[in-house]
C-alpha cells in the first residue's frame, strides 16, 4: 500500500504530460498539413491515427526510462550523467520507429479501403530525406524527455523534502520534550536537597515540628512528582506547590521568613508550564535570606492583561547583599521559557530598591490539551491568546 502510494503521483503526472504531448502533436500535425494542402503537398505528415499509436508505443518506454532515471539519480554527477543521457538518447532514438510502426499498422488495417496513404511511402518518394528528418523527431522527443524527466525528479524533490522537514519537525518535537524533561528533573533533586537540609536542622531541637515537615515533604514530593510529568499545570495548582514550599521553609524561619501567597480565588483561570515558580522561589528564600540575619519577605504575585500573564516573584534582601542573575533555577526558568513560548514569554531578574524582583510574562493559557507523559504536550489556548 505505502509503494503504491510513492508510485502513483508521479505515474499521474507523467500520464498527464504525455497525453498533452501527443494531443499538442497531434493539433500541429494537424494544422501544418492543412497549409500543405493549400499548397497541393498531400500527405506529408502523418494522420493523426498514426500520431496517437506513436504516443501510446512510446509510452511504456517513457516509464520504464523514468523510472531508471530515477533509480539511477545524480550522484555521483560524473558517472550517472552518461546513463542519464543514455537513456534519454535511446527514448529519442525510437520516436521514428514507433512512427513507422503505427503507419504500418494504420496502411495494414485500412488498405482495403484504398485510402491510406502511408507517410513512409512519401518519404522514401523523397531521397536523402529520411536521415534529417529522423535527426529532428529525435531532438524533438529528446525535448520532450527531458521535460518530463524534469517534472518527475522536481515532484521527486519536493516529496524528499517535505519527509525530511516532516521528519527534522518530529526529531524537534522529541528533542525540545527530551530538553523540557530534563530541565524539569533537574529542579526536582535540587529542590529535594534544600528540603531535606531545612528538616535537619529541625530534628535536634524541635522533633514534632521535623515530623510534621516530614509529612508536609511527602505531599510536596508528590505534587513534585506528579507535575513532573505534565507540561502544564493550572496557575491554582501552581501555587499551591508554592505555598506548601514556602510553609515548609517558614517552619525553619519562623522568626525571620514571611511569605505572601494569593489565594486560589485571587487567581486567574490560567494555564503555566509545570514548576516554573519553584525556582523562583528557591532562589528568593535561599539568597533573601543569605549573608544577614533581618527579616525576609517573600511575595507571591500573579495577574492577567488582555492576553499577558505576568508572575511575579519578590523578595527583600540585603542592602549590601550581592545576588546573582544566574544559577541552575534561574537558567531553567529562562530556557524553559524559550523553548515553549519563544520570543512571546519574556523574563527578567534584578534588584530594585532593597528588593530582588523576578518577573515572568508569556502568553494567557485559559486552556491546554495535555499528552501523554514522555510526550510534549500541545497547548491549545482559546481565543484570543495564539495557539502553541
Amino acid at each position: 500500500m505505502r509503494m503504491a502510494s510513492r508510485i502513483r503521483p508521479p505515474l499521474l503526472i507523467v500520464t498527464v504530460f504525455w497525453a498533452y504531448v501527443a494531443a499538442s502533436n497531434v493539433i500541429y500535425a494537424h494544422s501544418m498539413q492543412e497549409s500543405l494542402s493549400a499548397l497541393h503537398v498531400a500527405d506529408f505528415f502523418s494522420g493523426w491515427q498514426v500520431r496517437l499509436l506513436q504516443h501510446l508505443f512510446l509510452y511504456p518506454l517513457l516509464l520504464v526510462c523514468i523510472w531508471a532515471s530515477l533509480r539511477v539519480g545524480w550522484q555521483p554527477f560524473r558517472r550517472c550523467l552518461p546513463v542519464q543521457l543514455l537513456m534519454g538518447g535511446a527514448f529519442a532514438a525510437a520516436a521514428s520507429p514507433a512512427l513507422w510502426l503505427g503507419d504500418w499498422v494504420m496502411s495494414d488495417s485500412l488498405r482495403h479501403q484504398h485510402t491510406w496513404a502511408s507517410a513512409a511511402g512519401v518519404m522514401r518518394a523523397m531521397p536523402g530525406s529520411e536521415l534529417p528528418i529522423w535527426l529532428a523527431s529525435a531532438t524533438t522527443f529528446l525535448l520532450t524527455y527531458g521535460f518530463a524527466l524534469a517534472l518527475v525528479s522536481g515532484f521527486d524533490f519536493y516529496r524528499r523534502l517535505r519527509d525530511s522537514q516532516i521528519r527534522a519537525a518530529a526529531l524537534e518535537r522529541a528533542l525540545t520534550a527530551a530538553h523540557l524533561a530534563s530541565l524539569r528533573l533537574q529542579l526536582s533533586p535540587h529542590s529535594l536537597f534544600n528540603l531535606l537540609h531545612t528538616i535537619r536542622g529541625q530534628i535536634d531541637w524541635d522533633p514534632a515540628a521535623a515530623r510534621t515537615m516530614i509529612v508536609q515533604l511527602g505531599d510536596l514530593l508528590r505534587r513534585l512528582l506528579n507535575a513532573s510529568e505534565r507540561e502544564y499545570s493550572r496557575l491554582a495548582d501552581e501555587m499551591q506547590f508554592v505555598r506548601l514550599y514556602l510553609e515548609l521553609q517558614q517552619r525553619r524561619f519562623a522568626d525571620r521568613l514571611t511569605v505572601e501567597v494569593p489565594q486560589p480565588a485571587a487567581l486567574p483561570p490560567a494555564w503555566v508550564p509545570s514548576l516554573i515558580l519553584q525556582p523562583l522561589v528557591e532562589n528568593a528564600v535561599v539568597h533573601g535570606l543569605a549573608g544577614h540575619q533581618g527579616p525576609v519577605s517573600v511575595r507571591v504575585s500573579a495577574a492577567s492583561s488582555r492576553e499577558t500573564l505576568t508572575l511575579r516573584v519578590t523578595n527583600t534582601v540585603a542592602a549590601e547583599q550581592s545576588m546573582r542573575d544566574g544559577g541552575i533555577g534561574l537558567r531553567n526558568v529562562r530556557d524553559r521559557l524559550t523553548i515553549q513560548f519563544g520570543e512571546r514569554a519574556w523574563f527578567h531578574a534584578a534588584p530594585a530598591a532593597g528588593e530582588w524582583v523576578a518577573e515572568i510574562r508569556m502568553p494567557l493559557l485559559t486552556d491546554v490539551i495535555e499528552a501523554t507523559p514522555g510526550r510534549a504536550a500541545a497547548a491549545a489556548p482559546s481565543a484570543p491568546a495564539e495557539p502553541l
